[in-house]
């Protein structure tokens, strides 16, 4: 590597320049065994010599993209340094020796790092900053070795000292490494080129399909036909007011997924989070709903034998379905997010469905709720992003819609604009009034309440529209809407 007095990689120039850097201020909790922590001076000073000579424009600008913040140097004098690079690029100056010197004086930082002297011993160090970003790579990873080792102390340290339960302690262990592994650096502007050609090939999937689902199917002929099916990456948001069938709908959808009718297609490993009922709740909705038996006469006790067989012999078939439901509480986006990228490393998920948004735990309780539905619905799309999956999360609607007595729309989403802005498709569920049915389409009103209306309300990669479903009270099922079917 050019140089005029060589950079190497060890951890340290001289015993008296370590002997200057506390521990508590190298890495933040002292080792247990007194170790010093990584870092490589070098590899810092290289980095910020580079910060210097071009300007501060171009390396500083790598560094941001990076996320690189003053904390990730090792040596507290290069901190205060390219603190002040920051202020100064943020300021739009230029920067060079003179500059930067003049700045650290008005800061009454000259002394700290050394003087001007130290100014130019960095300069001096390298002669080209053609390696600045080999050396930016190197000052990131030290610093993330330094923030696992401190992380990993205090979760030995909690091991002796924890008083919360072992679940609740793992996942505040697990949370820690992830917080740590979200500032690993990833890229992601990519060239035109590779979005062009990702494009072109799925233009040719489509012209193979003639018009075949490109998605996980709904299970809704006239839905599929307007999404073409839930695509990877899409955060899906199905919103009602309560009692209207949100659950039905989901667990239909899932049950579609995970137990095709259509055999050509292959069953997709569905997550169901269900943060209102047991699963075993759940587990019987879903059995009623897929055999057509009625809920209440099986609470009631009798059932038909032709019923309790069809039960039997769905409830043998649907054992093999590929679905997982979580019943856990008071979630958090953090831990729903862990959750599902354990499992989806076990199992590959192809759909994940939350029952429903307004239950999730914010991580901040001194925040208002509006603010928490924010960053709720990021972290939904965010794991949709992350795990490449649609993510069908249910949430409420407001009480406008029934004060007015009209349809719901997008502003009736409860709690937050976010969602809406966030989500790639949302769906409605309003129910039909009776004259709405005795003047759109000659059906009666003793049968419109079996109507419901899927409102396509928003959708970034296809058309807005309204999709009748037939609702089956006593299966709690949803059907494709026919005349006939009510």
């Amino acid at each position: 590597m050019p140089s005029k007095k060589g950079l190497t990689n060890g951890v340290g120039r001289s015993g008296e320049e370590r002997a200057s850097i506390s521990a508590r201020e190298r890495s933040g909790t002292p080792d247990p065994l007194d170790r010093i922590a990584p870092h490589n001076i070098d590899a810092e000073e290289g980095l910020i010599a580079s910060c210097i000579m071009d300007g501060g424009q171009e390396t500083i600008t790598f560094c941001l993209e990076a996320k690189l913040t003053p904390d990730y140097f090792y040596k507290p004098a290069h901190q205060v340094i390219f603190q002040a690079l920051l202020d100064l690029y943020e300021k739009g100056s230029v920067v060079d020796e003179i500059i930067l010197v003049e700045y650290l004086g008005t800061q009454d930082r000259l002394d700290e790092i050394g003087g001007f002297s130290a100014i130019t011993h960095l300069t001096n160090r390298i002669e080209t900053t053609a390696h600045a970003q080999y050396w930016m790579e190197i000052v990131r990873e030290k610093c993330l070795l330094r923030r696992l080792i401190k992380s990993a102390t205090q979760i030995v340290d909690d091991c002796y000292h924890s008083q919360d339960g072992l679940d609740n302690f793992l996942e505040a262990a697990e949370q820690k490494i992830f917080e740590i592994s979200q500032d690993r650096v990833t890229e992601s502007a990519v060239p035109i080129k590779e979005s062009i050609d990702s494009a072109v090939k799925l233009i040719n999937t489509l012209l193979q399909s003639k018009g075949e689902l490109s998605g996980v199917s709904s299970g809704f002929i006239d839905l599929d036909r307007m999404t073409f099916g839930f695509h990877q990456s899409e955060m899906i948001v199905l919103a009602a007011r309560p009692s209207v069938g949100k659950t039905s709908l989901a667990l239909n959808i899932a049950d579609s997924a995970t137990f095709p009718s259509d055999k050509k297609r292959k069953p997709v490993p569905t997550l169901f989070f269900n943060l209102e009922m047991s699963a075993s709740q759940l587990a019987f909705r879903l059995l009623c709903s897929h055999s057509k038996v009625n809920m209440q006469r099986v609470k009631d006790g009798m059932v038909p034998r032709e019923d309790q067989n069809r039960l039997s012999r769905d409830a043998k078939a649907l054992k093999e379905a590929p679905l997982w439901i979580d019943e856990s509480g008071q979630l958090t986006i953090l831990e729903m997010r862990a959750k599902a990228r354990r499992m989806h490393a076990k199992h590959k998920l192809g759909l994940i469905v939350i029952d429903y948004l307004q239950l999730i735990s914010g991580t901040d309780n001194r925040v208002g709720r509006e603010q928490q539905i924010s960053e709720i619905s990021r972290g939904i799309k965010a794991m949709a992003k992350e795990l490449e999956v649609p993510v069908l999360v249910l949430s409420q609607l407001n009480r406008e819609s029934e004060r007015e007595k009209r349809a719901p729309r997008l502003s009736d989403l409860r709690e937050s604009g976010s969602i809406e802005q966030d989500a790639d498709v949302v769906f409605l569920l309003a129910k039909r009034s009776d004259k709405r049915e005795e003047g759109e389409n000659g059906i009666s009103a003793s049968t419109s309440g079996n109507v419901i209306d899927l409102i396509v309300a928003k959708q970034r990669n296809g058309p807005v529209g309204t999709v009748p479903l037939s609702f089956r009270p006593e299966f709690t099922r949803y059907e494709n809407y026919s005349d006939k079917s009510i």
